[in-house]
């Protein structure tokens, strides 16, 4: 089912969901229920949609941290990345929208240090109480030098699954797919602060292609 998944360029988790509801929309349409078959069509086609898989190819890997999401920055400051007290990173916080990418990538490559999964609630996921209460998943990565770049999936309103494909000690290259989030949600990325932060609230962001920090000069 993978294979198939990555031929037609839809992540292996929707393809599944797809692929029944378009063969119930076949059965409809072959008992003679053709405008109700075809309306489930559509609804096969918008699930393929939600879950499409685009190859990415990032310009620059080194020196710098790539989007982990697609979607709009909603925020950047500082904060403590969960587990790691009393030390400040730069958080960047992009909002997913149904309509965007919801496959997640890595920022950095490495190898994966910790990954910490908190059930929660489903609030909005462009509210800033949402990192705190909402079902969220914390992958921290460790780069070369000994550089600590974290990853928050965060669950939205919409969202009541997230994905992570990763296992402690894995070892991982800039912009690989990790993940994803269904239906929309929110990432938070956190940044050393030798890096400096390269968008700004409102800007789109493209998982695996777009810089969020570089290192200062």
């Amino acid at each position: 089912m993978a294979g198939i998944a990555a031929w037609i360029g839809i992540a292996a988790e929707g393809f599944g969901i797809s692929a029944a509801v378009f063969a119930a929309a076949i059965a409809l349409i072959a008992l003679g229920l053709h405008k109700t078959g075809a309306i489930v069509m559509l609804a096969a086609l918008a699930i393929a949609l939600f879950f499409r898989d685009p190859d990415r190819f990032p310009n620059r890997t080194e020196g710098v941290v790539l989007s982990g999401a697609d979607g709009r920055v909603v925020e950047v400051s500082e904060r403590e990345m969960p587990g790691m007290a009393g030390v400040r990173f730069k958080r960047v916080s992009v909002f997913m929208s149904p309509l965007n990418v919801h496959v997640n990538r890595a920022p950095i490559g490495g190898e994966v240090a910790r990954i910490e999964y908190t059930p929660g609630s489903f609030r909005a996921a462009f509210r800033d109480d949402a990192s705190e209460h909402n079902e969220r998943n914390l992958i921290v990565f460790k780069g070369s030098g000994g550089t600590t770049v974290g990853m928050m999936q965060i669950a939205g309103y919409l969202a009541r699954r997230i994905v992570c494909r990763l296992r402690v000690r894995d070892r991982i290259e800039p912009a690989q797919r990790i993940g994803l989030i269904m239906f929309g949600s929110r990432v938070d990325h956190f940044i050393p602060q030798q890096y400096r932060v390269t968008v700004s609230p409102g800007d789109r962001v493209r998982a695996g292609e777009t810089v969020l920090g570089e290192l200062g000069q």
